[in-house]
């Protein structure tokens, strides 16, 4: 399944689907993106990459944090790639079958 959102400042695509044993969400934009010195740093706790956007738009630089947190407590993983003026990819997988 995939839902695109169009605005003025760029686009947002949700995917969702199945690969092999493993449900995934896909989150693709085509925003700014992040600097490679960045990308290892994104899921510390209170960590922003534009420390003057985030004053304006408010955030404390814990959400992907705690989502990374709660992802790998249930077996699941999220991956980031992201490059400056292209945008960024999320992917969380999900695993569908339970491992006795």
């Amino acid at each position: 399944m995939r839902l695109s959102i169009h605005n003025h400042g760029g686009n947002i695509t949700v995917y969702v689907g199945f690969v092999y044993n493993d449900a995934y969400i896909k989150i693709k934009d085509t925003g700014r993106g992040i600097p490679q010195s960045d990308l290892e740093k994104i899921f510390e706790r209170f960590y922003r990459v534009d420390k003057a956007r985030a004053r304006e738009t408010g955030g404390t630089g814990l959400g992907l944090s705690i989502a990374k947190e709660i992802i790998e407590q249930n077996d699941s993983r999220i991956d980031v790639k992201s490059e400056v003026g292209k945008g960024t990819e999320v992917v969380i997988r999900i695993p569908t079958k339970i491992k006795y």
